[in-house]
């Protein structure tokens, strides 16, 4: 008797892992894309970010899901150019730089500890210098 099969079960088979890892990856997807689609309407909540990690998440346990993100007509470009080319839209880079300005004002204009003020200017500085470090998107499309 195989020393992996326990009383009729496949303790470390692929088919119990899978089958559990594709419900995971497949609830990561729709949280993303449940945020991304709330972010659409809701200014400072990014949209594209979030359709980037559902079409991740949905290659790892929904192709189907992938597939159709992917094709989509406003998010399938940027998430195709994210994956070739790690690029972010001008438009984008800008947008979010002034979400977190502004952010940064209003945090610092609310009752916080000056550490916790630092700290997230700090982190709120470092994150626009590396949408800034990527590249823009090759082709100049509608979604520039």
């Amino acid at each position: 008797m195989d020393q992996k099969i326990k009383n009729g079960f496949n303790w470390w088979g692929a088919t119990s892992v899978c089958g559990v890892s594709r419900i995971l990856w497949r609830l990561l997807a729709i949280s993303a894309l449940i945020l991304g689609l709330i972010g659409i309407p809701l200014p400072g909540l990014p949209t594209v970010p979030f359709m980037i990690l559902a079409a991740w998440a949905g290659s790892k346990g929904w192709p189907a899901l992938e597939i159709w993100l992917l094709n989509h007509a406003d998010f399938g470009e940027p998430i195709r150019q994210w994956r070739a080319y790690g690029a972010i839209p001008t438009k984008a880079k800008i947008l979010s730089s002034v979400m977190m300005f502004f952010s940064g004002i209003i945090f610092w204009l609310m009752d916080h500890h000056l550490y916790l003020k630092c700290t997230i200017s700090i982190v709120f500085i470092l994150v626009a210098v590396w949408i800034w470090r990527r590249p823009t998107p090759h082709s100049r499309n509608s979604y520039e």
